[in-house]
């Protein structure tokens, strides 16, 4: 195939101490870490980035999703869109567990929906990185969220109808 395979990585977000430690063993302290009725909304600056000012991720765990936009530097840039993918969050009082089940969606501000890493998710199901139960998991939950977007015809309509609302 030709691809480059990803093992699948596990993110823990230390909710008290606002830290995210990525699977690769990477901490980033987090700019907020906010507990919402939804879910968890995290976000960090990327003073590193010439386009994006900060990273913001919402976990949702009752739609097994992890959303994540990037703020652009400039007001006057357009915005990227969304990436929706597929995670299972595990939580506990002190932390929030995801592991990426390597399928996702991405919704450009403007414009159709379209599957994205299928072709890592195929080899890692091949290569047995993902249960057949976690494979079954991204693909139903990607395809379900997908034709929900579509309905919505936007990504902020269908959360609103889901119920999720970011607070300022």
């Amino acid at each position: 195939m030709g691809s480059v395979i990803t093992p699948q990585h596990v993110d823990v977000v230390d909710v008290a101490g606002a830290r995210r430690h990525l699977g690769s063993g990477i901490t980033q302290q987090l700019d907020h870490c906010r507990l919402e009725r939804w879910g968890l909304c995290l976000e960090r600056g990327t003073p590193d980035d010439p386009v994006h000012s900060s990273e913001v991720i919402w976990l949702l765990p009752e739609l097994g999703l992890r959303l994540t936009r990037y703020r652009p530097r400039s007001r006057h840039a357009r915005p990227d869109g969304s990436l929706l993918s597929a995670v299972r969050i595990d939580r506990d009082a002190r932390s929030w567990i995801t592991t990426d089940l390597l399928l996702g969606l991405e919704v450009p501000e403007h414009g159709a929906a379209r599957i994205v890493n299928s072709e890592e998710f195929a080899t890692a199901v091949s290569d047995g990185l993902l249960t057949p139960e976690e494979a079954d998991l991204a693909v139903c939950t990607v395809h379900h969220t997908y034709e929900e977007v579509r309905l919505h015809r936007d990504v902020e309509q269908w959360l609103a109808h889901r119920g999720v609302f970011a607070v300022p």
